[in-house]
């Protein structure tokens, strides 16, 4: 579940990742948007927090000033004479008391501030009121501006002044009773301090400054700041897209041509304008793709004149060999009257007239393939009764070599849209040469169907293949023992002409080997004409080789040691493994598979005799 919901998840990202990997363009852009925009936002909190600081620091410096002065005047009125006479009779001790005096007070400070700053006094005490249980008294609370004494006064500060002496600030927010209309909380600056009032009493004094202005100044700086910073970042961007275009441009130029040349357009070239690094990069592509051009256009024609040679010396040849062969002919039948060595000389030489015939076809047929001339007549056919022709005309030549030859598979029809004639050839080769080096022992054609694809196995127990021949069997005039006669007949390109067909049906033709183990050849054909092949219905490495010997060995071992505890008398046999695979492979890439015509098993230094003489007997 959890994989089929990453699933679901990853799918419709897969566009956007798949465009990612494809545009280095976008990589770069995005790459340097998001590095300018880390850098913006870098400088833009530090250049912030410095204004920031300043202002607050500025604020601070006339706060505490203008506070300190506020204080000086409210000391030094509270300490004045007492004076029946004067202009500032109100003012005096006299006919006043304190609640009328502090009232006096505060009206008197805050008409200074013109709104700059607004004044708070709180009587000294013990009380709870209105400040929560552990919270300092407010008993004769007075404010300018309708402000709110008890919430705009923090009580931290409230406690600081009420438990030492000097002036303290702090950071609040200034709040409001509901007599100031909808007047808005804001920040300030409080200041605060313990002094005495007439009577000789104490009392609080706070001086609130707000920081409206500052604030304010300091949402311009972050507007002007972000703005910059955005048109930072898109300038930065937009100046990447031009430069990194003016890059990508001629290398998206030159992948195209690439492409291009490898479908076969030599003749594409690059368009180069200026004396740059970009324009030199153009102009060496354009005069590799001339060199690559040339170059492909000698091997052409000397292929094409190789092609032809070989198609004209075997067409040339016939002519003078028809002749020969008329005359090897009379020579052959008139044997009986020539003496002994005579007698041979001649049926050696409708020998090899038989094999230099057979060259000729061969070539002939080589020609066709690298011509691309060959053509497939593919019709359905059952392939049993192609491998019964095959080993009908192998027959003489296997009771020459005491060879018997065992079919598999065949009880149920195998059909497949195949050339018959092409089939039938590849068979024949594989057929032959399986009994030429099977040493006189059996040899087994295995027949399988499954899924969409058809396989037809060639097993021999004889030389085998040593460790790397598995590739090289069906080169042109390979043989694994040059020192080894074609007994025969054959012309070094039976091989060669198989995997061509194969290759002409859209199948696959593989080999297996083992020293001394015998070898294994496979042909798998698609069901239906231009049918990709997703696997093979036989394994290529047989179930009888010495690799698959020991490792169901080491099964059965394991097996018996797993049920000895449980059933200690019980020796009944492992039910035996189906030569045929049913279960078709998932690689399409016929080296992926197991048991690849890549893989050959080496023989071990220490194989006894017995282990061939079961192999013989398999």
């Amino acid at each position: 579940m959890l994989r089929l919901f990453v699933r679901l998840v990853q799918r419709p990202l897969l566009p956007a990742v798949r465009l990612w990997r494809r545009n280095i363009q976008l990589r770069v852009v995005a790459a340097t948007l998001l590095i300018s925009l880390a850098v913006v936002l870098a400088l833009g909190f530090v250049v912030i927090a410095q204004v920031s600081k300043g202002l607050l620091d500025a604020k601070e410096e006339a706060a505490q000033s203008q506070a300190a002065g506020g204080f000086a005047v409210a000391q030094e009125k509270a300490n004045t004479p007492a004076t029946v006479d004067g202009p500032d009779a109100t003012d005096n001790k006299v006919g006043r008391d304190a609640s009328t005096w502090m009232n006096s007070l505060v009206k008197q400070l805050a008409s200074g501030g013109q709104t700059a700053f607004e004044v708070v006094a709180l009587g000294a005490g013990t009380g709870v009121e209105q400040a929560g249980p552990n919270a300092l008294g407010v008993r004769g609370a007075r404010a300018s501006g309708n402000v709110d004494p008890t919430a705009s006064v923090p009580l931290e500060l409230r406690r600081a002044v009420n438990h030492a002496t000097g002036a303290f600030k702090t950071f609040s927010e200034i709040r409001y009773t509901a007599g100031a209309g909808e007047k808005a909380p804001g920040p300030a600056l409080v200041v605060g301090k313990r002094l005495t009032d007439i009577n000789g009493e104490p009392y609080d004094l706070y001086y609130l400054f707000p920081l409206t202005q500052e604030e304010e100044s300091l949402n311009l700086v972050k507007v002007t700041i972000s703005t910059a910073g955005l048109f930072v970042v898109v300038l930065l961007g937009g100046i990447a897209w031009l430069v990194v275009r003016q890059v990508v441009t001629p290398v998206r130029m030159a992948a195209g041509i690439a492409e291009r040349l490898s479908d076969g357009r030599l003749q594409e070239r690059m368009k180069v304008t200026g004396e740059d690094d970009i324009a030199r990069l153009g102009e060496a592509f354009n005069k590799m793709a001339q060199n690559l051009q040339n170059k492909i256009q000698q091997l052409e024609e000397l292929s094409r004149m190789q092609r032809r040679f070989v198609s004209d010396v075997s067409h040339e040849l016939r002519t003078p060999l028809t002749t020969v062969r008329m005359a090897a002919d009379v020579i052959h039948d008139a044997r009986v009257d020539f003496d002994p060595v005579t007698a041979r000389s001649a049926e050696l030489l409708a020998g090899q007239l038989d094999r230099f015939e057979s060259l000729l076809s061969d070539l002939l047929e080589i020609s066709r393939f690298d011509a691309g001339a060959a053509a497939l007549e593919a019709e359905p056919i059952d392939l049993r009764d192609v491998v019964h022709r095959v080993i009908d005309g192998a027959e003489p030549l296997a009771e020459h070599k005491g060879t018997r030859i065992r079919v598999l598979g065949d009880t149920q029809p195998v059909i497949a849209e195949a050339d018959s004639r092409r089939v039938e050839r590849v068979l024949r080769n594989l057929v032959v040469n399986a009994v030429e080096h099977g040493e006189g022992r059996d040899v087994v054609v295995r027949l399988a169907s499954a899924g969409g694809a058809v396989a037809v196995a060639v097993r021999d127990y004889g030389v085998g293949l040593k460790p790397g021949e598995a590739t090289r069997v069906f080169n042109r005039f390979w043989r694994a023992d040059p020192a080894r006669a074609r007994t025969t007949g054959g012309t070094g390109l039976g091989l060669s002409i198989a995997v061509e067909d194969a290759r002409l049906h859209g199948g696959w033709l593989q080999a297996w080997g083992e020293p001394g183990g015998g070898s294994q050849f496979r042909l798998t054909l698609p069901r239906t004409a231009d049918e990709p092949l997703r696997g093979s219905p036989i394994p290529l490495e047989p179930e009888d080789s010495r690799g698959n010997r020991a490792r169901a060995a080491a099964e059965a071992a394991g097996g018996a040691a797993e049920r000895q505890p449980a059933h200690a008398g019980d020796h009944s046999p492992m039910p035996p493994r189906s030569p045929v695979a049913n279960a078709m492979p998932v690689p399409a890439d016929p080296t992926a598979l197991p048991g690849s015509g890549a893989r050959v098993v080496a023989r071990p230094a220490e194989q006894s005799a017995q282990e061939d003489r079961g192999a013989d007997g398999g």
